[in-house]
Order: structure tokens, then C-alpha cells, then sequence
């Protein structure tokens, strides 16, 4: 089986590291190599019997989506999420509304398309982001806000530079991020990951703000299992597979989670996850459970594969 790596260009050193990594991984018991995403790739995918995506790049409102969505058309298998779920989930107010209907706590939130039309949201703190971002983009010390005055200042500041605005009741508490890898029945939440920010130096934010996330992460302190209770723990997966099934996602994906009072408030579902060795998230779950990064790959790819065969 020839597999198709696909990413964007232009490649960061960070990403570069993820290629190659998830290329060495499938050459376990495949035929891999990288593919960029770029004018060419219509006519160089056909060659490829799958496609193991990570192309999270894009236009400025559909990011996620291109890759699947030809691959769709083009009849060729891929993993992740389908182009339809990728919007779902770059939308975060869409992904909200999902998960409050389907009775999974998420903190309270109004979206604005426009500062114009902005109100007092009735809860304070309060914690304004881009809409449509991801990697903590637009996520700075100034987005917990306190009162309306900073809401507004902050809300036209996202808004000019990146276009709908989300506010969210700011849930003061410990942080979590959850992995999932699998379909169906077959779901395997990994060990749930405690993100510690008290080592962060005094007067810096304990949020993934983008220069905590981008810049501290030696400071910040990554506990994994998390320190919770058997119940919480019990909790948080089931809401976590919960939300998986709710939003249709696919193969793998990652939830990041706040607690307060003991309740948990799923506050954002990343549909396509980055998989850099050491560096992202859902690496640093795998040590307690005694897997390898070349692990961790090849269950996604054979859940996709399992997925696809299924289908068919």
C-alpha cells in the first residue's frame, strides 16, 4: 500500500520533524513518503493508494477542509475527519452548540460577526478568542477580560484581525486535554493530560495563551496521568467519547478541557491535531500506557484503514 503524507507548505522545523516522523512510523509495515499540498497535487495523489493527512492550513475561513474535500471526491482514503466535520469543528461556536445539545458541558458563550453589535455578555471573567483560529492564535494576555470596557477593546482587536469573535464565560480552574484514537465501539481515550502553568513566570497568563503555547512550553508542566479521581477520571472520558460521537469526527482527535467546582467544560474539540514528536499534546500521553510515537501513528492509520473498510 502506498501511503501519501500530506502537508503544507511552507514547513516549519517543527513540522518538518512531524513528516518525517509519521513517514519513518507507516514505513514500519507500509510504503510512505511526503506529499505537499500544492498545485501539483490533484495530478501526484492518484498515485497513492491512501493519504495520511496533515494538512491543517488553507484559506482564511476553511482551513482543514481542502485536503478532504478532494480526497472525497477523488475517491481516495484518508485519516481524519471528513471536510464537512473539519468546518464543524474550526467553527468553535458550532462545536458548542453540538455540545450543549447534546447535554456536555461547555462554558456559556455569545459569537459576534460584528463589534457593532456587541453586548454585555452578563458573565465576567470573560475570555474573547477568534472564532475560526487554532494553535492559540489571537489568544494573548489581554483575552480574559473583566469588565465590559476591556471586552469591547479586546472584541474590536480580534475581530479587525481575524473576523468572528467568540465570548466565553472563563472557567477559573485546573486544565486537561484529552486523546482519542479509533471509531465506533473501538474508541481509546489515552491518558488524560494535566497542563500545569504554576511554574510559569509571575505576571504571565495560566492559559495557553500563543506565547505560553509557543514560547514556555519548558515552564509549563505536563502531568500525565492527570491528578484526578477515579470518578473524575471516569467522567472525563465519557464525556470526551461522548463528544467524539456527537460531532462525527474520525480516527483520532483531541479535546481541551477546564475544571471548576469538580465539573469539567469541554472548551475546545481539535478535529486534526498536530503530531510533532515530544512537542504536541497527544505525544505526551503515550508513556503511560507503554506506547511509542511509531505506535501512536500506526493506530491511527489502522483505525482509518478499519474505518475505510468498513465502509465499503
Amino acid at each position: 500500500m502506498k501511503i501519501a503524507v500530506v502537508y503544507d507548505e511552507p514547513l516549519s522545523g517543527e513540522k518538518q520533524d512531524m513528516v518525517s516522523a509519521v513517514c519513518s512510523a507507516l514505513n514500519i509495515r507500509y510504503e510512505a513518503s511526503p506529499l505537499p499540498f500544492d498545485e501539483n497535487f490533484i495530478h501526484n495523489v492518484k498515485t497513492y493508494d491512501f493519504v495520511f493527512n496533515l494538512s491543517t492550513g488553507g484559506g482564511k475561513y476553511n482551513k482543514q477542509v481542502h485536503v478532504p474535500a478532494l480526497l472525497d471526491r477523488l475517491g481516495i482514503p484518508f485519516t481524519g475527519s471528513s471536510a464537512g466535520i473539519q468546518a464543524l469543528c474550526m467553527d468553535k461556536s458550532l462545536t458548542k452548540l453540538v455540545l450543549r445539545e447534546n447535554s456536555i458541558p461547555t462554558p456559556s458563550f455569545i459569537k459576534f460577526h460584528s463589534p457593532k453589535k456587541l453586548r454585555d455578555p452578563g458573565f465576567y471573567p470573560a475570555f474573547v478568542k477568534p472564532s475560526r483560529e487554532g494553535s492559540a492564535a489571537g489568544i494573548s494576555e489581554k483575552s480574559c477580560v473583566n469588565n465590559f470596557d476591556e471586552l469591547k477593546e479586546q472584541v474590536r482587536y480580534v475581530f479587525e484581525e481575524f473576523g468572528d469573535v467568540i465570548v466565553e464565560e472563563f472557567i477559573d480552574g485546573r486544565e486537561f486535554t484529552v486523546g482519542i484514537i479509533g471509531n465506533g465501539d473501538e474508541l481509546e481515550v489515552l491518558p488524560i493530560l494535566e497542563i500545569d502553568f504554576s511554574m510559569l513566570p509571575d505576571g504571565l497568563e495560566r492559559y495557553y495563551s500563543y506565547r505560553v503555547k509557543h514560547h514556555y512550553a519548558e515552564e509549563t508542566k505536563y502531568i500525565c496521568p492527570a491528578r484526578i479521581t477515579p470518578d473524575e477520571e471516569r467522567r472525563l472520558k465519557d464525556y470526551s467519547r461522548k463528544a467524539f460521537k456527537a460531532l462525527g469526527l474520525f480516527d483520532y482527535a483531541r479535546m481541551d478541557v477546564r475544571m471548576k467546582n469538580g465539573e469539567f467544560y469541554i472548551i475546545e474539540v481539535n478535529s486534526l491535531p498536530l503530531l510533532v514528536p515530544v512537542y504536541s499534546d497527544l505525544t505526551k500521553m503515550l508513556e503511560p500506557v507503554g506506547l511509542s510515537y511509531d505506535d501512536l501513528i500506526l493506530k491511527i492509520f489502522e483505525a482509518a484503514k478499519r474505518r475505510v473498510e468498513r465502509s465499503r
